[in-house]
Parts: structure tokens; sequence; C-alpha cells
């Protein structure tokens, strides 16, 4: 949790959500895995700051509306809708029980600003100023599928567009989109080693 206070200035209550997790997500995941066995006791720095990293690319706007695509437990989902209680997020995964765990966890932190579906990404209907997401497919295949989800209309500094964090070589990904694509090491954000090998990539769309 001192993690978190590192690097952001946070409210009582966004430094009560935050300490709540680390008992929620061990509990949820004795029940039903989200996280590797071995990764939950890294969770503060693995998952909740890494997720953080956006918040440090975009201040989100209030009634900005975000879609976590293949949001697993909740990341960066949750971590994102602690940090910015004024903007809408939508969790959505093609895995139920995970679907399941974000739904008790946006519940037991009261978090009213978070919706969730159960569904493939194709089959999401709603439009939304951005998408994030983790490491969940490469890059031109996550393009092609969520375009269509990319509302035209601009709320924030940044224009909107596709925003994800990602690990090792992203060169050959990021290739198709040329200059568009915006590559930055976490290592600039965080000083944590984890932090070496990860990137967030941000795409206009």
């Amino acid at each position: 949790m001192q993690l978190i206070t590192k690097y952001f200035s946070l409210t009582d209550q966004q430094k009560q959500q935050f300490e709540a997790l680390d008992a929620l997500y061990h509990d949820w995941n004795s029940k039903i895995n989200v996280i590797s066995r071995k990764d939950i006791d890294n969770l503060y720095e693995h998952h909740v700051l890494h997720s953080l990293a956006i918040a440090e690319l975009i201040r989100f706007k209030p009634g900005t509306n975000i879609m976590d695509l293949g949001t697993g437990g909740g990341f960066p989902g949750i971590p994102l809708a602690i940090m910015f209680p004024e903007a809408k997020f939508h969790l959505v995964d093609s895995i139920g029980k995970k679907i399941r765990v974000c739904e008790e966890v946006s519940k037991a932190l009261g978090l009213q600003n978070v919706t969730t579906q159960w569904c493939r990404a194709e089959e999401v209907k709603q439009q939304f100023h951005f998408v994030v997401s983790r490491a969940v497919m490469p890059l031109p295949d996550l393009v092609k599928i969520i375009r269509k989800a990319v509302s035209k209309e601009q709320f924030n500094g940044l224009p909107n567009g596709l925003i994800c964090l990602k690990g090792g070589e992203l060169e050959q990904e990021a290739r198709p989109f040329g200059k568009a694509a915006q590559i930055t090491s976490l290592s600039e954000y965080f000083e944590e080693p984890f932090f070496e090998t990860k990137k967030l990539v941000y795409l206009p769309l």
C-alpha cells in the first residue's frame, strides 16, 4: 500500500479502498484463481501500481467512459476506478468467474462507477472514450476488435484511443501504426525493478 502513496496523493477514502484490496483479492483468489498463487503477494506492485501507470499518462476527466477489455480479476479497471471516482469504467471479460470477482470486489469497495459484462470484446455494443487493457493480445488484433467501440466525441486533453500495458519487445506489434503508437517505458514512472521491462502503449484511434 505504501507503494501507491509513494507515487500518488490519495483521499482518505481512496486510501481505505486501496488498503482493502489486499484482503479482498487474497480471499477471492483462494476460491477463484484470478492472480497466480506466487504473484498474489506482489499484488500492489505487479497489479495495482502496474494498472496505475495509466494514471501517469492521463488524468481522466469526470464523465469519461472507459472500457477495460479482458479485465481478468479487475486490472487495470478497479485500481483506475478507485483513482478516478468521477469517470465510468466498464469491465469486460469472456470468463464468467473472473467477472464475478470484479463484481464482488467492486461491491465490497463501494465503487459506484464500475459496470461489468461477461462477453467477448466483439459483443460490446457501447462506445467509449478510451479502451484500456493489460497484455490481452497483440496490438493489431486488439485494434481490429475495439476500433468501433471508440467514440468520436473528444472529452479529454488526450485524443480518444487505446491505452494498454504490455511487456517485452513491442517494435514488431507497433510497426503497422508507425509514429502514431506512443510507447513509454514504465521505468520512467516507477523506480522498482519490476517495471524495467514493462511498457505503456497509447494509440489514438
